[in-house]
């Protein structure tokens, strides 16, 4: 199957997340860039280059929009030339048949006008600016991680909906869920909020599997499959792994470039598949909200989980073959 490059963004855990789960799936050598540092495992045959930072210091004072023809370009910043020259580098130096780049307008535009085939990934929002439709237009393969038709996906003859990429894909619910119980999934809370959220509902149990040390959960799905209404943010990676539990959900949106969380929101609200709340919600909104919770009856095989990570890594596999 040649060689694959893979571009894996720094913010939050979803990008790496996202690869982790694709790549089992994706025969051949992959050499992953990235900013963020090499996990401690990582599959067979695939290869971690740690790019430098391009964000730090003040590169918003450098014009890094280009006046808004692209995202992210800082002028004079060693850092950016530097991550540039080490993907220019191994291209240079290795055949490579196709590059997944998730996600990255620069990326993309570097690695296509080098002479490879770009795959790249696209996400829920606003995403008709000038630089997106430049990326996506430049690519072989436009992959969206969610079902078809659930969002306004880009204008772009090449896209592929492979349904919500979860890590839990393909395993199987073992217990039930424990009455009273509470998963607040993810980081970006913080513990006097849900403090006072337990304190306002009694009878329940809240556990929060955020980022810090004391509360990570390496494998949150026993957690997962055992909370009677998990909390969680809109993110696609949370949504689809909601998704592959069959859970019931809160969902609060973070605050995203191009309305990225509040776009899964209202979908999630109008396919009845979770109860949305705009903001985190005060402690008096809890009791409601969780009962509301505990009476949906979510049909998440709408979001196409099973199988996606395997569809994706065809769609990938079948780029410059």
């Amino acid at each position: 199957m040649g060689l694959t490059g893979w571009y894996v963004h720094h913010h939050g855990a979803g990008h790496l997340t996202r690869f982790l789960a694709v790549r089992p799936h994706l025969p051949g050598e992959v050499v992953v860039f990235s900013s963020l540092p090499r996990p401690d495992a990582l599959p067979p045959a695939t290869t971690w280059v740690r790019l430098d930072r391009d964000d730090d210091g003040d590169p918003a004072g450098a014009d890094p929009t280009v006046g808004g023809l692209l995202h992210w370009a800082p002028l004079g910043h060693t850092g950016h030339a530097r991550r540039f020259a080490a993907v220019a580098g191994a291209i240079a130096e290795r055949r490579f048949d196709r590059f997944v780049v998730d996600v990255s307008v620069e990326v993309a535009l570097l690695v296509r006008l080098l002479g490879v085939a770009t795959v790249v990934v696209t996400q829920p929002g606003d995403r008709g600016d000038a630089p997106h439709r430049l990326a996506y237009a430049s690519a072989t393969r436009v992959l969206a991680p969610w079902p078809a038709g659930v969002h306004n996906s880009p204008a772009a003859p090449t896209l592929v909906e492979v349904g919500g990429i979860s890590r839990f894909d393909g395993r199987t619910r073992e217990v039930e869920p424990t009455p009273g119980t509470v998963l607040v999934l993810g980081g970006g809370v913080a513990e006097r909020d849900l403090d006072a959220a337990a304190a306002a509902t009694p009878g329940t149990r809240w556990q929060h599997a955020g980022s810090s040390a004391r509360t990570w959960l390496a494998d949150p799905w026993d957690a997962l499959q055992r909370a009677e209404v998990v909390v969680a943010a809109a993110g696609q990676n949370s949504v689809a792994d909601l998704a592959a539990a069959g859970a019931r959900a809160v969902i609060v949106p973070q605050p995203r470039p191009f309305d990225e969380q509040v776009a899964t929101g209202r979908i999630l609200t109008a396919r009845r598949l979770a109860v949305v709340a705009p903001a985190w919600p005060g402690t008096d909104a809890w009791p409601a909200l969780l009962d509301q919770a505990r009476n949906l009856r979510p049909d998440w095989s709408q979001w196409g989980v099973t199988g996606a990570a395997r569809r994706a890594a065809d769609a990938i596999a079948q780029v410059g073959a």
